[in-house]
């Protein structure tokens, strides 16, 4: 069992000292690594169009609600950002790489570029193409593209270039998920990018920003072949407010994404396949080939901003979380892996949205990254997820989900994982009803680290002290179970540094430092909170109801916790709330909850 393992011993070690030589010993003793994702061939641009299954007398069951959004299935007056949002231009001509600004990359015979097309011009635009299908979902029509075998990032795909003598490989902590590749191999890559830009006849550039906070605002480039691939970034990424953020644009990164090519010459250049995805922090540039799925471009300016904040004066924490703001100001965080409710617990009516995703956190406070939200659409319904069910109408993008037709009308189906079980949406933030508009807050109250415990032996809630905190950070730990995970058969331990080891291109002893430096500067106080098993482990107890989670966050959230009186966990070291409203006193200790009291025993 997992806490049979060294890493309760771990655990206990972190109780007792917060030292940075503890943080650093913890990290390595961990061995946590990021979770791989398969390789696969590249596909036509033909092959890339979402399928959708006829089914013949489709019954489709009304569910209780509560009532919709005010927000109008049709009516874009209610969506103002969406038509604020008008900075387009479509160049032509002999010179409009370099009026796009693109000529500096080597890019100089496309004779059109579109340049930050509206919603309006990317959805007409697809269309035309017939870059995917038109979804009639219920909150509007919604473009949907499928991406072939790709329907997730390729990691064994993801290299950094090591330049010698460079601060980046100084600094990069060079391993599996960093891996390195030479500045002669990404020359030859960039080279063939641009040499197959400059035999198309029309491409798209979007120009825009990562990071809400101006002082440390990052300007980012994307050059692209498709329209969809446009659209993908306008909805994640900062847009531009006018013409005149866009005067003398002079990108702090570029990405030139060339998916439709291969590398052929993999094996010459000893990387792992003909896809890849190359970043070269020194020259400012990314070649991403063999790959559609969107999020290789999310996510590696993620993996990019995880590099640049840290290693500014005074180093400023990026992470792999969600956020939101109650009405007073108070700040939370929400970390967690796949599965423990991130997404649904950060939605809070009460409460408004800061971001989904992807944070930092600087001596002002918290910012968001992005500019929209990129969400799993497994299982997806109104009832469990309202916010994001309704996010999906015009302008959102949905990607790899099953449509069906129904009615005369094709419909998602989001119950159908034929195609993949990491379906997606995004969307602009803007499609999220009273999201906090600034992107940005003052520190955190309170941190929640979230774990879906499936061996039952963790609590719903516990405060964690300092020590606490950064053994958590940096384990990262949930619990596979069966069904979320091809193979997995019965509950597997899972770490990811920081909660997001995919990502972190420093260190990660560099980030909890740098969490710790917070927390005690602060005083922010952290949780850990267990939307896993309870009574038994999976198969025998009980998974916590969203009630009793939610309970437990709204009495975090409130203050309310505070009032109940703490127990000492003695296995664990972590404090437990004797009392909590809405939370049975067995559920809140978990030997409580156990039947068999000397199960739970050999279990913990």
């Amino acid at each position: 069992m997992y806490f049979a393992t060294a890493s309760r011993v771990l655990l206990r070690s972190a109780t007792q000292t917060i030292s940075r030589n503890a943080v650093r010993s913890l990290s390595t003793q961990a061995g946590v690594i990021a979770g791989l994702s398969s390789r696969n061939v590249t596909l036509s641009t033909a092959s890339c169009l979402p399928p959708y299954i006829k089914k013949e007398q489709r019954s489709k069951k009304k569910i209780q609600t509560a009532p919709k959004s005010t927000l109008s299935k049709t009516a874009s007056s209610t969506i103002p950002e969406r038509d604020q949002y008008n900075v387009s231009k479509t160049i032509t001509g002999a010179d409009a790489c370099a009026q796009a600004g693109i000529d500096s990359l080597g890019i100089t015979k496309i004779p059109k570029i579109y340049r930050n097309l509206t919603f309006q011009e990317l959805f007409d635009m697809e269309v035309k193409n017939g870059e995917g299908k038109v979804a009639n979902a219920e909150y509007g029509d919604t473009f949907t593209v499928y991406t072939g075998k790709f329907t997730g990032r390729s990691p064994n795909d993801k290299w950094v270039v090591r330049n010698p003598g460079s601060e980046s490989e100084a600094n990069i902590d060079w391993n599996s998920i960093n891996q390195d590749t030479s500045p002669e191999v990404f020359d030859e890559l960039y080279e063939k990018a641009i040499t197959y830009f400059n035999t198309k006849e029309e491409a798209y550039v979007f120009d825009c920003f990562c990071g809400a906070n101006p002082k440390t605002q990052k300007k980012i480039r994307f050059v692209m072949e498709m329209a969809w691939q446009q659209h993908f970034v306008t909805n994640m990424f900062i847009r531009p407010k006018s013409e005149a953020d866009l005067d003398d644009f002079e990108p702090d990164f570029t990405v030139v994404n060339c998916c439709s090519q291969t590398n052929e010459d993999w094996e010459r250049h000893g990387l792992n396949s003909d896809v890849g995805a190359v970043f070269n922090v020194e020259k400012k540039k990314a070649v991403i080939f063999g790959t559609w799925y969107g999020g290789e471009n999310k996510k590696g300016i993620f993996s990019l901003m995880n590099y640049w904040l840290p290693m500014n004066d005074p180093p400023q924490l990026p992470m792999h979380c969600s956020a939101n703001v109650g009405k007073d100001g108070d700040t939370a965080l929400f970390f967690g892996l796949s599965g423990t409710g991130k997404t649904t617990l950060s939605a809070d009516p009460h409460r408004a949205l800061i971001g989904d995703d992807e944070h930092g956190w600087d001596d002002e406070g918290i910012f968001n990254f992005e500019g929209g939200c990129y969400a799993k659409t497994i299982d997806l319904s109104e009832k469990t997820e309202p916010d994001i069910y309704r996010a999906i109408r015009q302008d959102a993008l949905l990607e790899n989900v099953t449509l069906v037709e129904e009615d005369g009308k094709i419909v998602p189906d989001y119950h159908d994982v034929s195609i993949t079980q990491n379906g997606r949406v995004s969307y602009p933030i803007f499609h999220i009803d009273g999201y906090h508009e600034p992107q940005m807050a003052g520190h955190p109250n309170n941190i929640i680290f979230l774990t879906c415990d499936a061996f039952g032996v963790l609590p719903p809630v516990a405060k964690l002290s300092s020590g606490q905190a950064m053994y958590h950070f940096i384990s990262g730990y949930t619990a596979k179970v069966a069904g979320t995970e091809r193979g997995i058969k019965e509950p597997t331990p899972n770490f990811s540094a920081c909660f997001g080891a995919a990502f972190l291109t420093l260190h990660p002893t560099r980030y909890a430092d740098l969490l710790q430096q917070k927390l005690d500067k602060h005083g922010s106080t952290a949780f850990l909170v267990n939307t896993g098993w309870s009574g038994g482990a999976y198969g025998v107890g009980e998974r916590m109801s969203i009630k009793t989670t939610r309970a437990v966050i709204d009495a975090i959230l409130d203050g309310s916790i505070h009032e109940s009186e703490f127990d000492k966990d003695e296995l664990f070291g972590f404090d437990i709330p004797m009392t909590l409203k809405g939370v049975g006193e067995s559920v809140l200790h978990p030997r409580n909850s156990w039947s068999n009291k000397a199960a739970y025993d050999e279990a913990a």
